[in-house]
């Protein structure tokens, strides 16, 4: 498995990368990218999993860690634009981390209502 992360590639830094400040709930969903050379180039997206601070999502296009992303979603019934970063790249499982940056206190707070509601 081929997995890349912002973090430096030792043990320890691969022990920290798998911590989390937020609980992940597993969440499948339709993720669109905003800008247009993100959206030709992901085809489709994903979630598949879900958290206040960012997502896992499976998509057939790679990224380079560190780039930035703009993504709209509707989960449950909420809307959401949010800016990301990529943190981490599985290129065998098709898959990105996005953590969300710069996010406002009133969409944090939507997104743990959100996080919330997958756990019921």
């Amino acid at each position: 498995m081929t997995i890349k992360t912002a973090e430096s590639e030792d043990a320890s830094a691969m022990l920290h990368a798998n911590r989390r400040a937020h609980e992940r709930v597993t969440a499948t969903f339709d993720v669109r990218f905003q800008d247009a050379p993100d959206a030709a180039r992901a085809l489709r997206a994903y979630s598949l999993n879900l958290s206040a601070g960012g997502l896992c999502l499976r998509t057939r296009r790679s990224y380079d860690v560190g780039s930035r992303v703009r993504l709209q979603m509707t989960v449950s019934g909420q809307d959401f634009e949010l800016d990301g970063l990529i943190s981490w790249v599985r290129d065998d499982a098709e898959a990105i981390g996005v953590r969300f940056i710069n996010v406002s206190e009133a969409d944090q707070v939507r997104l743990q209502a959100v996080v919330a509601s997958f756990k019921r």
